[in-house]
């Protein structure tokens, strides 16, 4: 059984709370300089309420990301650097996050800054003692989307669709990366998917073991460096793939 009754953050001011920010990076090398620039503003902002340390994952990049990271990170102490042989996922990538991450609350974000790190902190002030999961949500009423290709969102919205209707839950993301964990909550969940369908499963397992999730409106903006390594068709298929895993569960038990 697994227990999402922590202790209970103490409410801002109070005291730094410690955060493990896990940025997973596949061929990313274009934008590191703009995601070193948020991370140092995002410790910079918050520095009286979060102490920050931040994991980076490099999936087996085929580019100069990890050298790239080596050059800009390596040097400072609140950065770890953890790079994948071989290219595993995203999710894969979020897992390796929480084996090296410090602190109990771990939070993962993209890469390529759709959603701008800073955002982190609107996370942490929902993650209470009885909370397993929050996740960034630009669906909710008070999140917003600005200029993501209506093709992607409508694909998004679908699969968080088919999710709400087969966990019965009312959620209004499904599928967002970025989101803050509970590190001894995750480490127990058993995570078959290591692509982008994992971090649907991930929320499907904490929601299956009993644990409480809550969204956090967020801003998700469109790549402005790079491209997004998300391949539609085997993702979408894998989507469908996981759906029915669920629906033969519920299924079952019935």
């Amino acid at each position: 059984m697994i227990v999402t009754h922590q202790k209970k953050l103490a409410p801002a001011g109070c005291q730094v709370i410690s955060l493990s920010l896990v940025v997973p990076c596949f061929n990313e090398e274009g934008g590191l300089d703009q995601l070193a620039d948020r991370l140092r503003t995002l410790r910079s902002t918050f520095h009286q309420r979060l102490d920050v340390e931040v994991i980076f994952v490099d999936d087996g990049s085929s580019d100069g990301t990890w050298q790239g990271l080596k050059s800009r990170f390596e040097h400072l102490g609140w950065i770890k650097l953890v790079q994948h042989k071989h290219n595993q996922g995203i999710t894969a990538s979020i897992r390796t996050g929480f084996q090296h991450a410090s602190n109990e609350l771990v939070a993962s974000i993209d890469a390529d800054c759709t959603y701008d790190p800073i955002q982190v902190m609107a996370l942490v002030e929902l993650m209470t003692d009885e909370v397993a999961m929050v996740t960034a949500s630009p669906y909710h009423p008070l999140g917003e989307v600005v200029g993501v290709p209506k093709w992607r969102l409508a694909l998004s919205r679908a699969a968080s669709f088919g999710y709400a209707i087969l966990l019965g839950t009312s959620l209004y993301t499904y599928t967002s990366c970025f989101r803050l964990h509970r590190k001894s909550i995750m480490n127990q969940l058993p995570i078959r998917e290591n692509g982008f369908v994992g971090i649907a499963e991930m929320l499907w397992q904490v929601q299956k073991s009993g644990g409480r999730i809550v969204e956090a409106p967020a801003r998700l903006t469109i790549r402005k460096i790079g491209f997004s390594k998300m391949r539609t068709i085997p993702v979408i298929l894998s989507h469908l793939k996981l759906m029915s895993r669920i629906l033969l569960i519920r299924l079952s038990k019935k």
